[in-house]
């Protein structure tokens, strides 16, 4: 996308968060061993893009493998720690490891892990944007209030791609998400 601009806007987030499978790591279904743990290309640049404009940097994960028994919490921290070594630190962890029927108000789409990870950053979600793969991302995004870009990957369905279009930005890749996300680019920007 050589038409984004490389800038950071006015309406540049105070934070950006990100989902953590398919999109800063590859996705092992309930990882469990950090020796697992693979970066998504690019990944690395473009969080310390975002460090080096004074941008925090948070994860926002489901987790329900903790719930179902698959992975204890204890390996989903040394894995999380693995991440973090790999990519560097991030401001915020905020991860639901409820199943998926539990009623929480946590588990993307609900808002709960982007409202909860912008007042652990000092902040509100409408200065946040949260960049993921798949349409539950942009759903909690809308949900609390944050601007979203989603990644599509190969397992993103075309009807997220669609939603995303309508409510968010899609980005190619990652290096064009995080520069979306430092445009302070919106739907709403795009559609006027």
């Amino acid at each position: 996308m050589d038409t984004i601009d490389d800038t950071v806007g006015a309406a540049a987030p105070c934070a950006v968060l990100f989902d953590r499978d398919d999109t800063l790591i590859v996705d092992v279904p309930y990882l469990a061993d950090p020796a697992g743990v693979r970066p998504v290309p690019g990944a690395a640049e473009q969080l310390n893009r975002l460090r080096a404009a004074g941008i925090r940097v948070g994860v926002v994960s489901n987790q329900s493998g903790v719930a179902a028994g698959l992975i204890s919490p204890a390996q989903l921290a040394a894995v999380n720690a693995r991440v973090e070594e790999l990519l560097g630190p991030f401001d915020t962890w905020q991860v639901c490891t409820h199943g998926r029927d539990d009623g929480c108000r946590c588990r993307k789409p609900e808002p709960g892990l982007v409202i909860d990870a912008a007042a652990a950053l000092g902040t509100v979600p409408a200065d946040c944007v949260l960049i993921g793969d798949i349409g539950s991302d942009v759903a909690a995004a809308v949900a609390a209030g944050a601007r979203a870009v989603l990644v599509p990957t190969a397992k993103t369905r075309p009807e997220e791609i669609a939603y995303a279009r309508e409510v968010a930005l899609v980005a190619p890749d990652l290096a064009d998400a995080v520069t979306l996300a430092l445009s302070g680019t919106s739907r709403k920007d795009v559609l006027s």
